[in-house]
C-alpha cells in the first residue's frame, strides 16, 4: 500500500495557511530565544569568564570524560542486560504455560510501575537489608537501568510477536518445530527487527536514565560534569548548556542509527 495515498496535498490556500502558521511559530520561538538570551546576559552568563573554563583540557580530564565514561559505561551494561531482561521476559510472558506467564508479567509490571528513581534508591540503601552486602553505586544504577528498561523492552518485543500473523508459527510448527524453537528462531528475530527502532529508543532513554544515579553517588556526566564544574568555577548555567549540549550529540547519533537500521529493514523487505 502507498502510503501517500494517506495524505492529500494542500491547495494554495493550505500551503499558503501552512507557511504564515510556520513563520508565526519562528517568530515566536525567536522571540522566547531572545527572552533566554536577555534573561542570561541581565545575569552575567555569558561573561567570559564563566564560558572560559570550559575550554581548559584539565577541566575536561578531571570532570567531564570521567563522567562521561561514567554514563556510557553504566549505559552500555544496562543495555546489555536489560535487552537480555527483555528477551526473557517476553517470551516467558508469551508462555502457553500459566505458572511461567502469570509470574513473569507480575515482574515486568511491578518493575515498570516503580519509579526508575526509587529502583536505584532501593537497590543501593536496601541491598545490606536484603542481601547482607552493601552493592556499589554502579550496581545500583545498573539494576534500576536493567530491571526498569528491561520491563518496557519486553513489552515491546511482546507486542512485536503478537503482531506477526499466525501463518509465521503455524509454519514453523508444520515443519515439526517446538514451541521454545518457533519462539528463538520464528517469532522473536522476526519481533526485534519490527519492534528495532522503539528498542533502539528505549535504550535512549536508558543513556539519558542514568543520570539518576547522582542520587547515590554514582560518577556519571551530570554528577562530574556539572556539579563538579559548577562547584570550582561557579557557572551551573555555562555548565548544564555543555552537558545537555553532550547528551544532545549522542542521542541524535543513537537516533540517527535507529533511523539507518530502520531504513536498512525496509529496504531488505522491500
Amino acid at each position: 500500500m502507498s502510503y501517500a495515498n494517506l495524505y492529500e496535498a494542500p491547495g494554495p490556500r493550505g500551503v499558503r495557511r501552512n507557511r504564515v502558521l510556520g513563520a508565526l511559530i519562528a517568530l515566536a520561538l525567536l522571540g522566547v530565544a531572545y527572552a533566554v538570551y536577555a534573561r542570561f546576559d541581565e545575569k552575567d552568563q555569558w561573561a567570559a569568564e564563566k564560558w572560559t573554563p570550559l575550554l581548559r583540557a584539565d577541566v575536561w580530564s578531571t570532570f567531564i570524560l570521567p563522567g562521561l565514561a561514567g554514563t556510557l559505561l553504566a549505559a552500555v551494561a544496562g543495555v546489555v542486560l536489560a535487552g537480555v531482561f527483555g528477551m526473557v521476559f517476553a517470551a516467558a510472558r508469551l508462555s502457553e504455560h500459566r505458572w511461567v506467564r502469570v509470574p513473569a508479567g507480575a515482574v515486568v509490571e511491578f518493575f515498570r510501575a516503580v519509579p526508575l528513581l526509587l529502583l536505584i534508591f532501593f537497590a543501593f540503601f536496601g541491598s545490606y537489608v536484603l542481601i547482607g552486602v552493601n552493592v556499589s553505586a554502579f550496581a545500583a544504577v545498573v539494576f534500576g537501568l536493567t530491571v526498569y528498561n528491561g520491563s518496557v523492552i519486553a513489552e515491546i518485543i511482546r507486542a512485536g510477536v503478537l503482531s506477526l500473523p499466525r501463518g509465521q508459527s503455524e509454519a514453523a510448527y508444520a515443519v515439526g518445530m517446538r514451541k521454545s524453537q518457533v519462539m528463538r528462531l520464528v517469532l522473536l528475530p522476526q519481533a526485534l527487527r519490527a519492534m528495532l527502532p522503539a528498542v533502539v529508543s528505549q535504550f535512549i532513554v536508558l543513556l539519558k536514565d542514568s543520570a539518576l544515579g547522582l542520587i547515590v553517588g554514582y560518577d556519571e556526566l551530570v554528577d562530574r560534569g556539572l556539579n563538579g564544574i559548577a562547584a570550582n568555577f561557579s557557572n551551573v548555567i555555562p555548565a548544564a548548556i555543555l552537558i545537555a549540549a553532550i547528551f544532545i550529540l549522542i542521542n541524535l547519533s543513537l537516533d540517527r542509527l535507529a533511523h539507518w537500521l530502520n531504513d536498512r529493514r525496509s529496504a531488505r523487505a522491500r
